[in-house]
Parts: C-alpha cells; sequence; structure tokens
C-alpha cells in the first residue's frame, strides 16, 4: 500500500480561557476547528481540509445532529447575530432571505442596540438562550430582557445543520412574518372606564384584552392622549388573517391616555369572567334590550373575542328567526298541530332529529320546546331561498355588515341559499355564522319587539350612526314568539339551566354540528326582563347543559 504519513490530530484539553468576562470555546473534530465566543466573541473561523471537503462532496451526511453541531451551529449564528454580522448569522438559518431582513429590522426598525446573548442548557436538537439589550429612540432609552430559543436541523440536501428560522427565534411573541418597530405609538393610549366610571384593567376581567386594544384602535386618536414611545409587534399577513392585533413589547416612555367611557358593569362584568372561567373555549355577552348597552362579554380564551367577533354556526338558537319568519307567513303558530317526523328529506339531505325522535300529533310549541328540527325542515318547501335573510336583515338587523358598537365586531352573516343549504340555514346550520354578542341581541329584539343595535361606546361619544332595522313584527307574531320562548324556558330544552330565574323570560338552547368535533358547539340564548344574553361553549356539547348555566346565572343578578 505504500508509505502514509498520518497527521496526528491535535486536540485541546485545556480549559476554555476567560477573556473580557467571555469564554472562548475551541471544538475540533472531523477536520474542522471553530472558534467562537459566548457573549460579545469573535467571529467563527472554519477551516476545511482538502481531504475533508473531497469526502464531503462524496457523500451527504445523515441521521440525527450530534451534540456538537448543535452547539457550533448556535454558537456561530447568536455570535454573529451579538456582533452585528447579519449576513453572516443569517447563512446560519435555513432561510437567510427572511433571517436576513429581520435581523436587519431588529437594528434598523427596532432600535435595538447593545445585544447579549447567552445561551443556556441545551436539551436534544434545542438551545435556549436569553437576550439583554437596549432599546432607544431619539434619546429615550430602555433595557430589553427576553427569553427565546433556536432549534437546530439537518439540511436534507447537503447534511449540514443549520438553524431553523422561524421569526419567533428573534422573538418568542413574532409570528413568521411579523416585525418589530420601535417609535411613537401612533395611537395614543386610553384610560377605558365602566359605567360607574371605574377603570377596565386586565387585571379586574382577564378576558378584556382585546376590547382594550380595539378601544385604543378607535378612540385613541381622538380621546385627548398622548402617544407614547413603544417597541411593538407590527402583524404580518398571516396574523392580519386570523385578526391578530399588534402589540406592545416595551413601553420607552409613557403616552398621557385620553378616556373612554363604556357601558360595562363592573359587577356583571366580574360575574361574566367567573362564569367563563368555569368552561373551556365559552364565550358570553349580556345586553340592556331597552337600549342596546353591553352590560358584559367575557370570553375562557384571551387571545380572541369569540363574544364579538366570532362567526360559528348558531345551530338551533338561529329557530327563533325561523320561528318568525313562519309565524308571519302563516306556516305555523304555537298551539296548532304541526309536523316533526324522525327524517325530512329535502334538496337531497336527509335530515334527523337528535337521537332520531319524533312527536306524533304534536303541536308548533312543543316542536320548538323540543328542538325538533324536521319541524322546520319540512317548511322549506314553501319558502323562497331569500326569505330567511330578508327576515334576519330587516327584523333582527343582522347580516348587513353595519354594526358600530365602538370596537371591531361581527354583526352575523345569513346569505341566500338554495336547496339543502338553506333548508340547513333554517336550524342554524350550513352559511350562517353568528357569535354570542349577535344571538344575545336576537333574544332582545324579541323581550323589546324593536331592533336596538348593540354598542359598547355611546353614540354620543363619537356621533356615530347606529344599524336600524327597516321593520318590526306584527304584535301577533311577537306575541306568539314571546310564547314559544317562554314555553322553552319553563318546560323545554332550557327549563333546567333557567329553574330558578324569574320574572319575564324567555329562551332557546342550541347544538351546532362542526365537522372534526367530537361535541357540538353547545349554545344558549335568553331574556329576563331588561336583560338579554347569549353564550357559547365550544365543543361543550348541547347547550342547556353547558352554556344555559352561565347565561342563566348572570340574568339571575339583576332585571
Amino acid at each position: 500500500m505504500g508509505n502514509r504519513r498520518r497527521v496526528a490530530e491535535r486536540r485541546n484539553t485545556k480549559n476554555p480561557a476567560v477573556i473580557g468576562g467571555t469564554i472562548a470555546v475551541v471544538v475540533i473534530g472531523a477536520g474542522v476547528g471553530v472558534y467562537a465566543l459566548y457573549g460579545a466573541g469573535a467571529a467563527a473561523d472554519d477551516r476545511t481540509s482538502p481531504t475533508a471537503a473531497s469526502a464531503k462532496e462524496k457523500a451527504v451526511k445523515t441521521g440525527p445532529l450530534s451534540a456538537t453541531e448543535v452547539t457550533t451551529t448556535a454558537r456561530t449564528f447568536l455570535t454573529s447575530w451579538q456582533q452585528g454580522k447579519v449576513t453572516t448569522a443569517a447563512a446560519a438559518t435555513n432561510d437567510t432571505t427572511a433571517a436576513t431582513t429581520l435581523l436587519t429590522g431588529y437594528t434598523k426598525n427596532a432600535h435595538i442596540k447593545g445585544v447579549t446573548l447567552t445561551t443556556g442548557t441545551r436539551t436534544g436538537d434545542k438551545v435556549p438562550f436569553s437576550v439583554k439589550a437596549t432599546v432607544s429612540y431619539k434619546g429615550t432609552s430602555k433595557p430589553l430582557t427576553y427569553d427565546s430559543s433556536l432549534t437546530v436541523v439537518r439540511n436534507a440536501k447537503d447534511g449540514k445543520p443549520y438553524v431553523d428560522w422561524h421569526s419567533a427565534v428573534v422573538h418568542p411573541d413574532l409570528a413568521d412574518g411579523d416585525t418589530l418597530v420601535t417609535g411613537e405609538s401612533g395611537t395614543p393610549p386610553v384610560k377605558a372606564l365602566d359605567r360607574d366610571g371605574g377603570e377596565i384593567t386586565t387585571d379586574k376581567y382577564p378576558s378584556v384584552g382585546t376590547v382594550l386594544d380595539g378601544l385604543r384602535e378607535k378612540y385613541g386618536k381622538t380621546a385627548g392622549g398622548k402617544a407614547g414611545i413603544e417597541l411593538r409587534v407590527i402583524r404580518g399577513k398571516a396574523s392580519q388573517a386570523k385578526e391578530v392585533s399588534d402589540e406592545t413589547v416595551l413601553e420607552l416612555s409613557k403616552g398621557t391616555p385620553g378616556t373612554v367611557k363604556t357601558t360595562l358593569d363592573p359587577t356583571l362584568q366580574a360575574a361574566a369572567e367567573a362564569q367563563v372561567a368555569k368552561k373551556a373555549k365559552s364565550s358570553v355577552v349580556l345586553l340592556r334590550p331597552s337600549t342596546g348597552e353591553i352590560l358584559a362579554a367575557a370570553n375562557a380564551s384571551r387571545g380572541f373575542n369569540t363574544a364579538f367577533q366570532g362567526s360559528l354556526a348558531p345551530g338551533s338558537t338561529m329557530k327563533v328567526i325561523t320561528a318568525s319568519l313562519l309565524i308571519e307567513k302563516g306556516l305555523a303558530s304555537p298551539e296548532k298541530a304541526h309536523p316533526c317526523p324522525k327524517f325530512f328529506t329535502y334538496g337531497g339531505w336527509k335530515f334527523q332529529n337528535d337521537d332520531k325522535f319524533q312527536i306524533k300529533g304534536g303541536t308548533f310549541k312543543a316542536s320548538f320546546a323540543r328542538s325538533c328540527n324536521t319541524a322546520f325542515i319540512s317548511q322549506a318547501p314553501k319558502l323562497s331561498d331569500d326569505d330567511l335573510t330578508k327576515q334576519a336583515q330587516q327584523v333582527f338587523g343582522l347580516s348587513m355588515d353595519n354594526w358600530a358598537i365602538g370596537v371591531p365586531s361581527m354583526d352575523g352573516s345569513v346569505p341566500v341559499q338554495s336547496d339543502a343549504q338553506m333548508a340547513a340555514s333554517l336550524i342554524g346550520q350550513g352559511a350562517v355564522r353568528m357569535n354570542p354578542l349577535n344571538m344575545a341581541s336576537v333574544s332582545a329584539t324579541v323581550k323589546t319587539g324593536v331592533f336596538h343595535q348593540p354598542y359598547l361606546v355611546s353614540p354620543d361619544v363619537d356621533d356615530r350612526t347606529l344599524a336600524t332595522a327597516s321593520r318590526t313584527m306584527s304584535a301577533s307574531t311577537l306575541s306568539q314568539l314571546r310564547e314559544l320562548m317562554a314555553y322553552t324556558a319553563a318546560y323545554g330544552t332550557a327549563a333546567e339551566a333557567m329553574s330558578g330565574v324569574t320574572g319575564d323570560v324567555g329562551a332557546k338552547t342550541g347544538s351546532a354540528e362542526v365537522d372534526g368535533q367530537k361535541k357540538p358547539n353547545g349554545w344558549f340564548t335568553a331574556y329576563r326582563d331588561d336583560l338579554a344574553a347569549a353564550g357559547v361553549v365550544q365543543s361543550g356539547g348541547h347547550g342547556g347543559e353547558t352554556a344555559g348555566p352561565i347565561v342563566a346565572a348572570l340574568l339571575k343578578m339583576g332585571g
């Protein structure tokens, strides 16, 4: 084989040297020497022998990452980021373009400097690290500290380890496409007050964060406040599509808040918060029917305001609107006989009742109280495609995209449908979409006989115009509809939840099937004297058992 010289591989067995408070680390193996620093260290020095380079060309490395690969890649990225060497840092990731953009903006747009990055204990391919820096803007500075992490992955094409790039590596509050920006907040802060003049905070009411964001967005520039300086997360297209609001990360200087008074009742809001805390994925809204004032609104989930902005099939609570339509058209009346078969086929779909029950020789009141689906579907052949849409718009003020409650909201959607989809809409399925605010308003309209657009901030504050309905139900229709809801509250599917709720009451339960969910969304809407409420518990099951107790508890608190 001839003579060969083996090159002895020297390994540094000495302890790492401490240089200026940082640690110089030498990792040598596989013919590659990598020199990097924790903290303020120097750039990596990558030297590869011709023999090693030739070997890499022959075979792409596969398999799990070694501890050395993970640690070395992480150090290269973090050291380069800390030194402001964006190109080198980005090259250590698997998305050079996105990394370059965000790391450049970290300094240029977020005005973050003096960055010190310190790694924690590696867990597998994941490396946690802490960030200490300073945010400076126009003479105002404030320290910034937070924790983040990165994950190292092997590239399938070249076999090399890279930092798996996501915006959350730079800051955990960033989704991909989001950016960090420091500057004047643009919109001055607001101090939101309840109807009694008390300040509304997330400390008092955990689920009002989205409401406060909405109030600031709408009234910040007109409420008399002055903008402060903030480091903020500015949402990208993907986050905006999910309706995620911008977020304040660090307040460098406080603005002067303006004051916005709301209609929230502190006692009822606290009660609503306590109720939704008992049920995961629950939301509830409480209104004053005579005025439309929103007295309470709460969500168990904090990130999205389902109570105001949710878009969910309302299930059988929609039958309140459908019943008003059938009564007006002379197709139903509480005491008249009404079919409730086990099945009814329309438009090629076979509809059935819960547990396939039927009511033989029953009345429409019995069908409404037991929430018989086929009692409503059976009337589809006698209706026009747009009848339900017109009823929702003209009588209940829904589905016209014109509510102005003071913060972002969705005012229901009842699109014109045909055939089986139209029939499904009659029982709150198909393309019909509502939220607790909408369904509380439906009960409020039944209670007063007139649609009053709900609002959280009085229109007197900004002279905005509230939405109106073009007509009201006849006295006869209204009387019959109230009779149906009162009977359901006393003897129907809502009776158990409404037990102990006294006064002039009415209610309707609902369960909305959702593709992919084992349990339906549970709905409940009801009124008591001058209160109206609605709630939903997503994936909760039957509305009378899940959302019903939440709504009833609030109705019991006042009239």
